[in-house]
């Protein structure tokens, strides 16, 4: 059990809670000053400290700082006859892990006790029994007709419960996982039998009418900070949302669907046309870019987007910047005050899909992003060192308001399947577009004639395949190489839930 430091100058009118503590099994170290705390401390390891905020010689509170000092990582209860502002402010700045008003009763202490020491083991167990009796319904869930919303409302939930598993035991995170999976082979599904009628459906925001149906309406009124985060899941959302609360009021969070191609050159580019794929060529011939072509394919952005506004009737001054180094954020920031003035300013951050690509080709970052979780705290610690959380800061300071959105997700690929095509067929992995294909026709979703979901086509026989669930394409040529090397990497491009389920969100300065 607990070992416990228990510091009180009136220690002596204790002994019914110290007695109480030891018959529940925990070590108890009495001391009657702060002083006798700290020397006591520094001698031996507690797994928690309880300081009378009120001593003879040093304070509880400049106790608790000496505490810290030492070793930052041991809970601390601070016990107070009065809860006075001042001194409850200045212990919460140092890091108290609770605080107790006296007169305190036995069964306070031992709630504190449990909450600090056993907080973990009682969260996995909770998280774990909720998550078994959340099971059964998920999975009706999964055996009914749903339609996109449905879909958007399951893959919260499985979000929820990702992140809450996380701090469980192994076995039910796996289980969880297999029931991911899943559902991603179902979505797939989805996908496969109403991607063409859910393109024609006037209801559903997607790549291509994102900006127009939610942001597009509030620039006539108002200015906005337009940020687009490169391959941005909506987990990774998740897991930033909090520190962007600290700075912002969430006035709208929602999920859109990307379109096919889960790609810059398809999803982004339609992102800020507001056009489909294949009306971008019809109409911008000279600013597409074919898959066998060597240029880059997301060269003209700004123009896209300009276009787009001036298509909407959309007046005043407009900003747009791609960040794809640190020097470029910093710049940026740099010229904040002048963005002030402009009616829109939009900024592209590369980061996210710069650290998925990173995570493929080199091994120290794949150590770092070893699972989803970890790929989801690298993300955190990213936004919380960059210029854009900087930025966001200065946004928030000067009462702007944000559109924050991303282009496409990504999905960690585990199952290999093999694909024969044309020298010129494209090096993507979760998609291919050429003539004379060859494939497993249960791994993908396929496209004969392009025309139909507004692709172009390079070539008059050109078809597309889109990569289902977790497959990722591989030549027979060196497939066991290949195969492993490309195993448990994130790639896009093709069919899942973390591909095409996307957030949007509105910040409100707070």
């Amino acid at each position: 059990m607990a070992r416990i430091l228990w510091a009180d100058d009136e220690i002596d009118s204790l002994k019914a809670h110290l007695i109480f503590l030891e018959n529940k099994g925990h070590n108890i170290s009495p001391v009657n000053s702060g002083n006798e705390a700290v020397e006591e401390f520094k001698k031996n390891s507690f797994d928690l400290v309880f300081l009378d905020e009120n001593m003879p010689g040093i304070s509880g509170l400049k106790a608790l700082e000496e505490i810290k000092i030492w070793n930052p990582n041991t809970p601390v209860v601070m016990i107070t006859k009065s809860e006075e502002e001042m001194i409850m402010e200045e212990a919460i700045g140092k890091q108290i892990s609770d605080y107790l008003i006296k007169p305190v009763n036995p069964n306070q202490i031992l709630m504190v006790i449990k909450k600090l020491l056993d907080g973990k083991r009682l969260i996995s167990e909770t998280n774990t029994l909720s998550y078994q009796q959340n099971f059964r319904g998920i999975s009706n869930d999964l055996n009914n007709s749903m339609d996109l919303n449905e879909w958007i409302a399951l893959f919260k939930k499985l979000n929820f419960w990702e992140r809450q598993l996380e701090m469980s035991d192994e076995n039910m995170y796996e289980i969880f996982d297999m029931q991911k999976e899943e559902a991603n082979q179902l979505f797939s599904k989805y996908i496969d039998n109403n991607y063409i009628d859910s393109l024609n459906d006037k209801e559903h925001i997607t790549s291509h009418n994102l900006l127009k149906k939610e942001l597009f309406p509030k620039l006539n009124n108002e200015s906005y900070f337009l940020i687009v985060i490169d391959n941005l899941r909506y987990d990774q959302w998740l897991i930033i949302k909090p520190v962007i609360e600290e700075l912002f009021d969430i006035e709208k969070e929602e999920i859109y669907c990307s379109i096919l191609p889960t790609t810059t050159q398809y999803a982004r580019n339609s992102l800020f046309s507001g056009l489909m794929p294949l009306e971008i060529k019809n109409k911008f011939p000279d600013k597409w870019v074919d898959e066998d072509e060597n240029e880059g394919k997301n060269l003209h952005e700004e123009f896209f987007l300009n276009e787009n506004l001036n298509r909407n009737s959309i007046a005043g001054k407009f900003s747009y910047n791609k960040i794809t180094n640190l020097s470029k954020g910093k710049k940026l920031l740099s010229n904040f005050n002048n963005l002030l003035q402009n009616n829109l300013n939009t900024i592209v951050y590369n980061f996210v899909d710069t650290l998925s690509h990173a995570r493929t080709e080199m091994e120290v970052i794949k150590e770092l992003a070893e699972d989803e979780s970890a790929y989801r705290s690298l993300t955190l610690s990213w936004f919380k060192h960059s210029p854009l959380y900087e930025m966001m800061k200065r946004m928030s300071e000067s009462s702007s308001k944000v559109f924050l959105t991303t282009d496409h997700g990504t999905i960690r690929v585990k199952n290999p399947t093999k694909i024969m095509g044309p020298k010129q067929t494209n090096s993507n992995m979760r998609y291919k577009v050429s003539k004379n294909l060859s494939y497993n026709k249960k791994h993908v979703m396929e496209s004969i004639n392009p025309h139909e979901i507004m692709l172009p086509k390079n070539n008059l026989s050109s078809s597309y395949v889109f990569a289902k669930e977790n497959n990722f394409f591989v030549y027979p040529n060196n497939y066991h190489q290949f195969a492993t090397l490309y195993n448990d990497t994130f790639q896009h491009g093709g069919i899942s839930l973390e591909e095409m389920l996307i957030p949007y969100v509105f910040l409100r300065s707070k």
